[in-house]
């Protein structure tokens, strides 16, 4: 009989046996849970700010920690995840840039025509495996941040309730 998926430190992180089955090593520091591996304490608080005025300029928005790095959401929909990831570190969030060296990056929604141009570019940027929507992008000195704020808007109209994504449209 196989092991149960879930453990006496189940409770310890609040994320119950999902994350006990990956295998995942979790390393709890105060109220913030992260991969083993990653190094999201290098995340620089002045990128963090620069994409905060972006995402909380956006009806409804609220940021919060995540397992790495730092979210933006509506409601309980991420449309923006921004991390300082290590790839030799291991984790999938990591290895999904595909870099040889630590770097910023942010993930975010995209959908038709717009994701296929972003998928095809490349470099800064790349699609993580795991959804068909999320696309990542590396965030270095030579970032155009007009363009950042236009594709996290087009994220937040893809996660956000019709209402509220229409706030941000030009009347027809």
């Amino acid at each position: 009989m196989p092991a149960p998926c879930h453990g006496p430190d189940e409770g310890a992180t609040g994320f119950g046996s999902r994350l006990a089955c990956t295998g995942l090593r979790l390393s709890v520091r105060g109220t913030r849970v992260a991969a083993v591996g990653d190094v999201d304490d290098d995340l620089d608080p002045a990128l963090v700010a620069r994409v905060a005025a972006i995402c909380l300029a956006l009806p409804e928005t609220h940021e919060q920690d995540a397992w790495i790095g730092v979210r933006w959401r509506i409601r309980q929909r991420t449309f923006a995840h921004l991390a300082h990831v290590d790839p030799r570190g291991g984790s999938v969030f990591g290895l999904a840039a595909r870099l040889g060296s630590p770097a910023d990056v942010i993930t975010f929604r995209s959908s038709g025509a717009e994701l296929d141009a972003l998928v095809h570019s490349g470099l800064p940027f790349y699609k993580p495996d795991w959804s068909p929507h999320v696309i990542g992008m590396v965030l270095d000195d030579d970032t155009d941040w007009d363009e950042v704020a236009e594709l996290l808007a087009d994220s937040y109209c893809l996660m956000a309730p019709k209402k509220l994504a229409r706030l941000l449209q030009p009347p027809a």
